[in-house]
């Protein structure tokens, strides 16, 4: 936030705030962080496939070393519980072989009424992860997320890491 000054220049509103009280505003701004990753308290709750070395928790884990592959059958999802309610402005889904993702959201307290929020059809690159950035411009309000690879590029697909760019709005009660 700005405010006007008399040198005919705008300068950040703390600064006229005494130097006392300046860690005091700086803490009142809300951060923003990855929503996705375990350690922030992501938990995959369900998914349709499992296989012991690659299970689905590898997708939240933060290591792009793990991830979580399908069986080969198609459609295959998984539901990604934030146990707050969140605000998403970004997500990145690190993949290979999804053809096409389609990405529906709920606020519930428990993992219903979902409604359809992204869906997207992938580009196939040989050879590298497929690194697909979203901007949630509309309504990022979310309590779960259910991904849905409806289609790939091959019998199998693979997730990597999902990410969550945004903040807690408020937690359940």
């Amino acid at each position: 936030m700005y405010r006007y000054s008399f040198s005919s220049r705008f300068v950040p509103i703390y600064w006229f705030v005494p130097t006392r009280s300046r860690r005091r505003v700086k803490h009142l701004k809300m951060r923003k962080v990855d929503l996705c990753l375990s350690t922030e308290g992501a938990e995959v709750i369900l998914a349709t496939s499992s296989d012991e070395k690659h299970p689905p928790e590898n997708m939240i884990d933060g290591n792009l070393e793990t991830f979580w592959t399908t069986t080969g059958m198609f459609p295959q999802e998984f539901i990604v519980c934030f146990h707050k309610h969140v605000r998403i402005e970004r997500l990145v889904i690190q993949s290979y072989f999804v053809r096409t993702l389609r990405i529906e959201k709920s606020t519930s307290k428990e993992p219903v009424d979902f409604e359809q929020w992204i869906e997207r059809d992938l580009v196939h690159t040989e050879g590298q992860l497929q690194n697909e950035e979203i901007m949630a411009h509309d309504d990022g309000h979310a309590t779960y997320l259910r991904f849905i690879i409806a289609s790939a590029f091959d019998h199998f697909a693979s997730v990597y890491s999902i990410s969550a760019e945004g903040m807690a709005v408020s937690h359940y009660s």
